[in-house]
């Protein structure tokens, strides 16, 4: 088998399962990009097994410490394995992240379940070339009425793959609904965005919503509106929901008609609209922050901090006294700390006092590993406005 010598000192020698170019001390046996290759240290002892492509940053992704094919009993395998777990974690098997990549042994692969329905992405070139054989097994296992593709995440470029979408088995269903803790939701897997929904807030959609009865609500990047229908659920009095996309806007108002909830709708940017609240001097009791990734790479850290601050700054204040926050980070660049860091900036710079009441982080079906911190990416806080000092 073709393979790769590490350097002494490189992040897969501490747990990590991925090898950098600059970590590649040398090169061995021609491999070529989508290749199983194996990874040894400078005694040549055996590192893993792990997936090739010279094509991209990340040259390498362990996933196995033996040697291991990527046949059609692996797939098995591992699908099995990501069934269980989630099984052992009570997750409701037929609403959920079924594979979460690395998190699952599967680098670059996601499965996520809609009932009888599944939705693929195969991130690395590797495993986009095997989709056949993960397509057999996961129809072994599960009996699908529908395997969906959805590669048309632009992450992929790394890999020097093209985006696209389509079905990869059965026929796609077109738009249906799904119940969400007693909430209906219409989804289109070939046509919405991501996957169909947002699986990864589902526990926190309640967790935010237990605090909302009797409270004025504005729910911020509210997309399919899960956060802001809840919270109607929940009992608050007032709910309103923003959006800057009018087909997600559209989208929320037919699930709110289809539940019998009212929630106010704005088609409107976020940033501008928070100013514009300002300005009216508008007072709420719940503001609910949940925007996309502000970056997508290191690089452009810096320009999603002021993002972050910005928003913070206008929803701190239009909050009333003892009003709450609840606000949410997807970017794995922007770790808890220095998210925490720029909301406390803001805190500052608009003379407020925060008490943090509750943290929040991903599903259980999208586990994190704790040696790859790329694994946990989401996370939130519930605060209150402390009293006026």
């Amino acid at each position: 088998m073709a393979g790769l010598i590490i350097k002494p000192r490189s992040r897969i020698l501490h747990g990590h399962d991925w090898v950098y170019t600059s970590e590649v001390l040398k090169t061995f046996g021609q491999p070529a990009n989508g290749d199983v290759v194996s990874l040894k240290d400078g005694q040549d002892r055996l590192i893993g097994s792990a997936i090739y492509n010279a094509q991209s940053q990340i040259v390498a992704r362990r996933f196995s410490r033996q040697r291991q094919d990527l046949d059609l009993d692996f797939f098995q395998r591992r699908l099995k394995q990501a069934i269980d777990y989630r099984t052992r974690r009570n997750v409701d098997p037929r609403l959920c992240r079924l594979v979460w990549s690395e998190s699952d042994g599967l680098p670059g692969v996601i499965v996520d379940r809609y009932g009888d329905h599944l939705v693929v992405q195969t991130l690395t070139l590797a495993m986009d070339q095997r989709k056949a054989l993960l397509t057999e097994a996961l129809q072994g296992l599960l009996q699908p009425k529908s395997i969906i593709e959805r590669n048309d995440a632009p992450i992929r470029k790394a890999e020097g793959l093209e985006l696209h979408t389509g079905v990869l088995a059965g026929t796609a269903p077109g738009p249906f609904e799904i119940s969400v803790d007693g909430i209906t939701f219409e989804i289109d897997l070939l046509q919405g965005q991501k996957t169909g929904f947002y699986l990864d807030q589902l526990p926190n959609y309640t967790a935010v919503a237990a605090h909302a009865k009797g409270r004025k609500v504005l729910d911020c990047f509210t997309n399919q509106g899960a956060f802001a229908l809840a919270c109607a659920k929940a009992g608050a009095s007032q709910v309103q929901a923003v959006e800057i996309s009018a087909e997600c806007i559209e989208l929320v108002r037919r699930n709110a008609q289809r539940n019998n909830l009212n929630v106010e709708t704005y088609a409107a940017n976020v940033f501008d609209l928070l100013k514009d609240l300002e300005r009216q001097q508008a007072r709420y009791d719940l503001i609910i922050l949940d925007p996309p990734s502000f970056t997508k790479s290191k690089g452009k850290l810096g320009d999603a901090m002021r993002g972050y601050k910005e928003i913070h700054l206008r929803a701190l204040k239009l909050l009333n006294t003892d009003g709450l926050l609840a606000t949410f980070c997807c970017s794995h660049h922007v770790t808890s700390e220095i998210f925490k860091e720029v909301i406390n900036e803001a805190a500052v710079d608009a003379k407020k006092t925060l008490r943090q009441l509750e943290y929040y982080s991903q599903g259980a079906d999208h586990p994190i590993v704790t040696t790859i911190p790329e694994t946990e990416y989401l996370k939130g806080w519930l605060f209150e406005l402390a009293p006026g000092r």
